[in-house]
């Protein structure tokens, strides 16, 4: 599933295009991307067609898009599989467009998104924007302190300037849980999922299965530093691409596979130490840690 870093690299790409551009048509191909929209493709199709979009925010893997003078936006999730490429209309997006919509950017020009997905685990939707309660800019992208009612439950990001560290230092010391359920827990802190959650584990030497209310404040503060190193470095390289599943609005991959110290280096020496990279079952899916640096903790 695309992480921060992809889902920041996808707005970042569409910003330019799409900040005070006319939604003139819109197209739904596959009425299952819009799981999430409160009515018939229909209302999607007509709520947005003549709309003008007023920013690109993200906060965690979750974007959406403010339409002008209303207290509205289309809120998309990329899932296992979404890609929003841009093109124009000679563009081929391939059997896999699910919506497509024609738009002309605030410079006059005509381009076509689509919204591509194999899973269809994404979706698009209209979604009612409120007040954050705390005041602050709901995302990168934007000063607007307004955020879709159906993300306000996602926890900031560890990038984002109102994300508070002490705050979450002590929501993650009460969990009675182990530290990588806790990073991969939305509510707590967003952004992060299994790729980055191995890398900054693996950069703090710490094991998956270490419990919360072991971790020491300063533990918790170099923990922090790893996650912002990891998702920053990871930024710069364009996100993470294993597959084709992942690519950025121009259709091209991330190359931040090749930085990975942890996630998918089983069988392999630890950048670090030497020791065989080792891959566990976690939740479902897996774990990778070096059995040296990050030790399996002592049962209390």
């Amino acid at each position: 599933m695309p992480e921060l870093p992809e889902v920041e690299v996808v707005r970042a790409g569409l910003e330019p295009a799409l900040v005070g551009a006319r939604i003139d048509r819109v197209e739904v191909l596959e009425p299952r991307s819009l799981k999430r929209h409160p009515g018939p493709p229909e209302d999607f199709v007509q709520r947005l067609e003549g709309s003008v979009v007023e920013a690109a925010i993200r906060r965690g893997k979750f974007l959406w898009f403010p339409l002008q003078g209303r207290d509205e936006a289309l809120v998309t999730h990329l899932g296992m599989s979404g890609q929003v490429l841009l093109g124009d209309e000679d563009s081929d997006f391939g059997s896999l467009l699910r919506i497509r919509f024609d738009i002309t950017t605030a410079s006059g020009q005509a381009l076509v998104m689509g919204f591509v997905d194999q899973r269809i685990f994404g979706s698009m939707a209209i979604d009612e924007l409120i007040v954050c309660p705390d005041g602050e800019p709901a995302g990168r992208g934007s000063r607007d302190t307004r955020i879709p009612r159906s993300v306000a439950h996602i926890a900031r990001d560890p990038l984002d300037p109102a994300f508070d560290d002490g705050a979450f230092s002590k929501a993650l010391r009460r969990k009675n849980t182990e530290v990588k359920r806790a990073l991969l827990d939305q509510n707590l802190i967003s952004g992060i999922g299994n790729i980055y959650a191995d890398e900054a584990l693996w950069g703090a030497k710490l094991h998956y299965l270490t419990p919360t209310q072991r971790l020491r404040p300063a533990t918790v503060r170099e923990l922090l530093a790893e996650i912002r190193a990891v998702l920053t470095k990871a930024l710069v390289e364009g996100g993470t691409s294993f597959d084709s599943q992942y690519v950025n609005v121009n259709g091209q991959a991330g190359y931040f596979a090749h930085s990975l110290h942890a996630y998918g280096r089983q069988g392999t020496p630890c950048d670090r130490c030497g020791a065989i990279m080792r891959r566990e079952p976690f939740m479902n899916r897996s774990s990778h840690r070096c059995p040296s640096c990050q030790r399996t903790p002592r049962k209390r």
